[in-house]
């Protein structure tokens, strides 16, 4: 059966009915339970919760085929006894508040109600294949089997420290699959773990028992896959208790999100499987599960699905079942809302299939045979219409006296609505920057008007409206229409944001303004959902990996600049060592001889360098000899007058 994970509101609960495939059930955004016939690819049931918006469904499991009574029955024939047992009748939900619904596709109404028995959401259900058991795995970490006869739980145990986010019954009803991030083996009959098994780092999302061999004969393999992980692991109970690792994996293209297999009783039997991704695809595996192997298995087969235009876009694959015939594959594709179910015939000698299907006409051909029961309401004279949307936000409503306003709108069936490009037109959203001066005369363009233009091109993805709302460069003009902004448009304009940060670093600066308001305003809200791990995982990778360098960079610029100011400081220390010793300015006074002869005496005889040291010996020979100076004094003056009578 499906991998009936329910803690990523993001993959939404869509499982095919046991055996004759005859039923989806799918539970969309809205919180309603829809059962589609895949015979007729009409509405075969609507059931609303009563509390769909606050109690979410996050899981769904179908139960093993029985015979349905309602009421007094004639003694049927045996060939429609053999029909009537192999319809597909209950069906269990699993809800955010903690509470199992079971409902009963052949009543068309609610069976039961399981409650008391979890304290958390709960996250999986599984079906005992014989007995009336259910078993639920929650967040409050416990595992409670409830009996169907009396509608209370039967025994509850402590499965794990973490949340339980998975859980499946063996073929024979003996063992019972939990995990969160350890997978335990459970005996039913004495509630103690069997096996332990552990090799994913991320909760376990999917579990499911690959063979019906009994776990004596190191036969019994089981499938298992985790969140954010593109493998999935097959393990093999063995008999001597070594089986700590996985024997074979299968590789994916993204996080597995509904599964179905045939399963195996022997060697030489081969296991089918078909695997939906999160990424839309399709990925068919057959493979003989006899022992280990060491080199992951790819597919066999890849199947996707595209749109007939000229440039295709993906069309995203929601569900696969396996049929009797090897070849032949029932799909569940498009929106959740309203998906198209199709018998399709794989080639599977070939690697990669591509279908193209036209959603439209198919979607018009399947809404024309469903009986609509949805009635326009006649207005009369003196009613009052409040028409939903932002605050400030007023729709043109015409006055509700046309109580024959219903039938001229039948008639007059070719007249022609503009479309959103032709009011963007006559808005003219440029010309409120460009001309301020005709702003004063004209209506200018109002902060509401962009939350609601913004939220206008996020559910059609019109990539114009969304430039012009998102190039706004005003910060208070961002800030206003943000907070404007409901919280169901949170989600996709985060998304929108992401895409966008991924690009041009300009353009990214300008996303990062409506990113910081987004915090700022609506943080209540993002930490208020239970999958904001997933949702916000993208972005959280994003800017992990541009803010990876950051820290390394910073070292380095602390480094350079201390290696920068160093050299600057022994630049400027050189500098001023060499000082210039010439002088910039000399003066002279006009008596110049009498300078020159005081100059004279002053300044030292240029031809003895050790001036200091001669004056020094002079003063020495004055003091200790008086008498010898007389005599040098008075030849001094005979040499003297002899030059002078020489001269004469």
């Amino acid at each position: 059966m499906a991998a009936d994970d329910g803690i990523s509101s993001l993959q939404l609960p869509c499982v095919f009915s046991p055996k004759s495939r005859q039923y989806l059930a799918v539970c969309a955004q809205d919180g309603r339970l829809r059962i589609w016939n895949t015979d007729s690819k009409t509405l075969h049931q609507e059931y609303v919760p009563s509390a769909h918006l606050s109690a979410t469904c996050t899981c769904i499991s179908w139960g093993p085929c029985r015979t349905a009574k309602e009421g007094p029955q004639r003694k049927k024939r045996k060939s429609e006894a053999a029909q009537v047992e192999g319809k597909a009748d209950l069906l269990a939900m699993g809800t955010a508040a903690g509470t199992v619904l079971i409902y009963s596709t052949v009543k068309g109404a609610l069976h039961c109600t399981l409650d008391g028995g979890h304290s958390g959401g709960v996250n999986c259900v599984h079906w005992h294949p014989e007995d009336s058991l259910l078993y639920s795995g929650s967040d409050d970490t416990n595992i409670v089997e409830w009996d169907l006869q009396t509608g209370k739980t039967r025994s509850k145990w402590k499965a794990d420290r973490a949340a339980v986010t998975s859980v499946c019954v063996s073929p024979d009803g003996k063992l019972l699959l939990s995990a969160g991030k350890i997978i335990k083996m459970w005996d039913l009959d004495t509630k103690e773990v069997y096996r332990k098994f552990t090799g994913h780092s991320t909760a376990v999302t999917t579990l499911c028992f690959a063979t019906t061999r009994p776990p004596d004969s190191n036969g019994l393999y089981f499938l298992s896959g985790a969140a954010h992980d593109r493998l999935l692991s097959v393990w093999q109970v063995r008999e001597d208790g070594k089986d700590k690792n996985s024997v074979v994996s299968f590789t994916l293209t993204d996080e597995p999100q509904h599964i179905d297999l045939v399963t195996s009783s022997s060697k030489e039997e081969a296991v089918r499987l078909a695997v939906v991704c999160k990424d839309g695809q399709l990925h068919l595996f057959e493979h003989f599960l006899n022992g280990p192997c060491k080199k992951p298995l790819s597919p066999s087969c890849t199947v996707q699905m595209s749109n007939t235009k000229e440039s295709p876009m993906p069309i995203p694959l929601l569900a696969a079942a396996l049929e009797a015939e090897t070849r032949s594959v029932m799909l569940a594709y498009g929106n959740h809302l309203q998906p198209v179910m199709e018998r399709v015939e794989v080639n599977t000698a070939e690697r990669h299939v591509c279908l193209t299907r036209d959603i439209k006409t198919s979607l018009s051909v399947s809404m024309e045979t469903t009986v609509s029961k949805v009635k326009t309401p006649i207005i009369g004279a003196n009613s009052k219409v409040l028409v939903p949307g932002l605050p400030g936000h007023q729709a043109p409503v015409k006055s509700g006296s046309q109580g024959k306003g219903v039938e001229k709108r039948k008639k007059d069936t070719n007249t022609k609505e503009m479309s959103i490009a032709e009011r963007l037109g006559e808005m003219d959203l440029t010309s409120v920057s460009s001309q301020k001066e005709a702003a004063k005369v004209e209506a200018s363009l109002q902060t509401d008007n962009f939350a609601v233009l913004l939220v206008q091109g996020l559910e059609s993805n019109d990539a114009e409206i969304l430039n012009k709302v998102l190039q706004t460069r005003k910060e208070i003009l961002i800030k206003t229409t943000v907070a404007r902004l409901p919280l169901p448009s949170v989600l996709p304009l985060v998304e929108e944001l992401t895409k966008r940060l991924q690009g041009h670093p300009v353009a990214a600066f300008q996303m990062l303004k409506w990113l910081k308001a987004i915090l700022m305003h609506h943080t209540s809200y993002l930490a208020s959902l239970p999958d904001l791990v997933t949702q916000l995982g993208v972005l959280y990778h994003m800017i992990e990996s541009r803010v990876k360098m950051f820290h390394k960079l910073t070292k380095l610029h602390g480094k350079l600049h201390l290696i920068m100011t160093q050299v600057a400081t022994s630049d400027s220390s050189n500098v001023l060592s060499d000082v210039d010793h010439t002088a910039k300015l000399v003066y002279e006074e006009e008596s110049s001889d009498e300078d020159e002869a005081s100059g004279d005496e002053a300044l030292p005889d240029d031809e003895s360098d050790h001036w200091e040291e001669e004056e020094e010996m002079e003063d020495k020979d004055e003091d200790g000899d008086p008498d010898r100076t007389e005599p040098k004094a008075n030849g001094d003056e005979d040499m003297e007058h002899e030059n002078e009578s020489e001269e004469e």
